[in-house]
């Protein structure tokens, strides 16, 4: 929805409560007028049924209003005289319309001074519940969201079972766009495959100011630009249907490139405007390498491989089984493997020729060998010609939209370009994109095959390891001790903290003990 269509939506709103609620402001001791001001009748609410002002501005946060809405709703019945199960449930059931037949029919005696505390002990768990969920729903949005790392594309930075926690301060909270759906949860309901949000209303994108902006090498959160629900909900050969962006899978990746990088891939390394990438310590970028053995000397792999935390993937080359590809190594590791009897020679694997499925789409590149690319900035313009267009195209028919919020219309002929209706030799450029790759770079699905990352896709910025899973230990082993309550960023290698949690959640428990003593002895 355009800021217009959602400015006609909120009027229209604002007439359905008017039209609901008039004679209840006037039963009250308020004018009638009042329920027609928008805000303002909300903040007179609050006063007619006894609750803050400050509930007011929760009616207006994303996600967190639809918890609010039937909270205000079941208040206002109770305010006049309506408590009962039945009237709970109609009131909830009709989504608040049920207020119209109370509004009109019904015999209007305000109460006042009614008791704001449960009645029951059942209805005090129940108010307990819905505050722990706004809080918890309020910080998952806008704060710290929880996340698990799915694949190996950052292995050695980000492990398979580390669980993070995401920050949405530093590059700002992005408001949610998708204003109907369970909180607290993704694209799916837990344990079914059944979506967890309406597509309709869309909010458009709002971000809040951050702490800082995105930098080459950091690790970032977002929401995969191409996905859609054909995997999750859709049976196989069905063409799918495109998710909302804030409703698309999370994805974490290195961001590579940022606007107005010029981004090449020479042999697998990359150049930012013609220079080498510099990574940080904590990065150590894998690679595919042949092992060539002599076929003689015995060599015990298991012990190897567990020694060098080789974990992704390792296999013979052909059934002579005179070669091994490691499918993700690192450039200390292979110079280790180089002085192991028995094998004679560790070489990294670099694609040549072209290969299938690699952005743009022009069969021109492959994984380890592409570019240069321009990464978008906004603001800035770049020439539009059938052989730039390839870069751009999904920016202008998918990412973007017109002046009047609605979709381009791009269409080409030969070797002319008409977007909306009118012929175009540039292209400016309305938000920024960034270049996301994974450390396992033979191993990751990320920017060079889909392309770049829009502004409007980017969720957070991972900042710390509260826990970490092996699914491959056992007992005490399956939790990867030395990763738990570590930072994800920063110089020099990682360190653990959870030592320094132990003892300050110790000194907690003994503080509290003698406190409680202390007090005892007074009494």
């Amino acid at each position: 929805m355009t800021l217009y269509q959602w400015f006609v939506f909120f009027l229209f709103i604002q007439i359905v409560h008017f039209l609901g609620t008039c004679k209840l402001y006037e039963a009250a001791g308020r004018k009638r007028w009042e329920a027609a001001i928008p805000v303002y009748n909300s903040i007179v609410l609050m006063k007619i049924i006894g609750r803050p002002t400050w509930w007011t501005l929760l009616l207006f946060i994303p996600i967190i209003n639809l918890i609010m809405f039937p909270v205000i709703w079941i208040e206002t019945l109770r305010s006049f005289g309506k408590k009962s199960g039945l009237d709970t449930f109609l009131g909830i059931i009709t989504f608040g319309l049920y207020i119209y037949y109370i509004n009109y029919t019904q015999k209007l005696d305000y109460i006042a001074d009614r008791s704001l505390h449960p009645e029951n002990k059942t209805a005090d768990t129940i108010s307990s519940l819905l505050f722990a969920v706004i809080v918890a729903t309020f910080v998952h949005t806008y704060f710290i969201q929880p996340y698990t790392i799915p694949t190996s594309s950052l292995e050695k930075s980000l492990l398979i079972g580390d669980f993070l926690f995401v920050s949405k301060v530093n590059y700002g909270a992005r408001v949610p766009m998708t204003t109907v759906a369970l909180p607290m949860v993704h694209d799916s309901i837990p344990f079914t495959k059944r979506k967890s949000y309406l597509n309709w209303p869309q909010l458009p994108y709002l971000r809040l100011p951050g702490i800082e902006d995105i930098k080459r090498t950091d690790i970032v959160v977002f929401n995969w630009p191409v996905d859609t629900v054909r995997y999750f909900f859709e049976p196989k050969g069905r063409p799918g249907v495109i998710k909302p962006i804030d409703k698309k899978s999370n994805y974490v990746k290195r961001c590579v490139g940022v606007p107005g990088d010029s981004l090449s891939i020479k042999d697998g390394i990359v150049y930012i405007n013609g220079k080498v990438l510099e990574l940080p310590e904590r990065a150590k970028p894998q690679f595919s390498y042949a092992v060539a053995l002599d076929g003689k000397t015995p060599i015990d792999f298991e012990y190897l491989l567990k020694d060098m935390d080789v974990t992704d993937g390792v296999g013979y080359k052909s059934e002579s089984k005179d070669t091994l590809i490691f499918r993700a190594l690192t450039a200390a590791g292979a110079e280790r493997l180089k002085n192991v009897p028995g094998i004679t020679a560790v070489t990294r694997i670099i694609a040549k020729g072209t290969e299938d499925g690699i952005f743009p789409h022009i069969n021109e590149w492959n994984q380890d060998n592409m570019g240069p690319i321009y990464i978008p900035q906004k603001g800035k313009k770049v020439a539009l010609t059938t052989q730039t267009l390839p870069f751009y195209k999904r920016i202008i028919t998918d990412y973007e939209k017109n002046d009047n919020g609605e979709k381009n219309d791009l269409k080409v002929t030969g070797d002319e370009i008409r977007l909306n209706g009118k012929i175009v030799t540039d292209y400016t450029f309305k938000q920024n994109y960034y270049w996301m790759m994974g450390d396992n770079r033979h191993n990751s699905e990320d920017s060079r095959y889909w392309g770049y990352v829009p502004e409007n896709h980017i969720v957070g910025k991972p900042i710390f390891i509260w826990m970490s899973w092996d699914t491959n230990g056992k007992g005490l082993n399956k939790v990867r001790w030395d990763r738990v309550f570590t930072t994800v960023n920063g110089e020099g290698q990682s360190q653990s903290y959870f030592k320094y949690f132990l003892i300050l959640l110790a000194a907690f428990f003994v503080g509290e003990y003698f406190w409680k003593k202390r007090k005892e002895n007074k009494n």
